[in-house]
């Protein structure tokens, strides 16, 4: 007697069985066929680089935090001592004020003078961080001293200006008049840089068809005193102890100007005299010479220099170390 098949249930079963893990095989094993990737590779990949920038980005702020914390941190302490041209008072004071506010552990000490006096006094043992000239001649001097190292650096220039009482401006209405025979001329030294200048000023003149080829003679046989500093010349003119003087277009200033008249020298004959500025070699506090120094060829400085009648060196073509 014969068996249906439909009525093996177990075989149907074992059939079902035997397709499906033909199909498992041929799906492992077909080597062309494409496999949909993983989905957790590429979270991963974009895990790591993420962590990477992460560690990148936070590794640049700490280096920008660090820097920006050591800039901060760059302060003047200590006593600092600067030795400065007399025209240079007024605006050396103010920046003393702006750098001891700045840098509340800092004492700035200013001794003003000739440029020449003070270059002789570093010479003599005086102790100093910084010197400011009011011309090259005296910074190359104490370059050949050994007083610094280098020629230094230009921070800014100056020119010269003819000054004249006001209570008693008529005796002088032009430059040719500084020759008249009795005039009360008061200078500085010639080894003060605006003395130097003021010479320099006068030999142009001579050469100028326009005045006596005497005419520098003339004027120097009317000087009735060299002063030591350019602040000396302009208090004499001040007080109508002489009746002209040359000193520097910065010397006008708020406080003297109502007692005093001008008159311009022309460029042909004027000079501009350039200021250098350097750290000294026995410098006791460096770090703060370097500050000040730095500070005076910064903006803010140039800007008072100019307030009080300096020309800045952004101004003019300046040197440098």
């Amino acid at each position: 007697m014969s068996k249906n098949p439909r009525k093996s249930p177990g075989l149907g079963l074992l059939i079902a069985l035997l397709c499906l893990v033909s199909l498992l095989l041929a799906a492992c094993g077909d080597p062309t066929a494409t496999s949909v990737p993983p989905t957790t590779a590429p979270t991963t990949t974009i895990v790591a680089i993420t962590t990477t920038a992460i560690a990148t980005t936070t590794a640049a702020a700490t280096t920008t935090a660090v820097a920006t914390t050591t800039l901060a941190n760059t302060t003047a302490t200590g006593e600092l001592i600067v030795f400065a041209a007399s025209s240079l008072t007024d605006p050396f004071n103010e920046i003393k004020t702006a750098l001891e506010t700045a840098n509340p552990g800092l004492k700035v000490t200013i001794n003003f003078g000739g440029s020449n006096t003070l270059r002789a006094q570093l010479e003599q043992g005086a102790k100093a961080d910084v010197f400011a000239s009011a011309n090259q001649t005296e910074m190359d001097n104490a370059l050949k001293s050994n007083l610094v190292a280098d020629k230094g650096t230009t921070f800014v220039r100056n020119r010269l200006v003819v000054i004249l009482p006001k209570s008693n401006p008529g005796k002088v209405q032009t430059l040719q008049d500084l020759a008249k025979s009795g005039l009360k001329f008061v200078t500085a030294q010639k080894d003060v840089p605006v003395g130097g200048y003021t010479l320099q000023a006068l030999d142009k003149m001579s050469k100028d068809p326009a005045f006596s080829p005497d005419f520098s003679t003339k004027v120097q046989a009317n000087f009735v005193s060299q002063e030591s500093n350019v602040k000396q010349v302009v208090a004499k003119v001040q007080l109508g102890e002489a009746d002209a003087g040359i000193v520097y277009s910065s010397d006008i200033s708020a406080k003297v100007s109502p007692d005093l008249a001008t008159i311009e020298i022309p460029d042909q004959f004027n000079t501009l005299a350039a200021y250098p500025i350097a750290t000294l070699k026995g410098a006791a506090n460096t770090a703060a010479a370097k500050v000040f120094v730095d500070y005076v060829l910064g903006d803010k400085a140039q800007a008072i220099l100019k307030k009080n009648n300096f020309i800045p060196i952004s101004s003019t073509t300046s040197s440098t170390r």
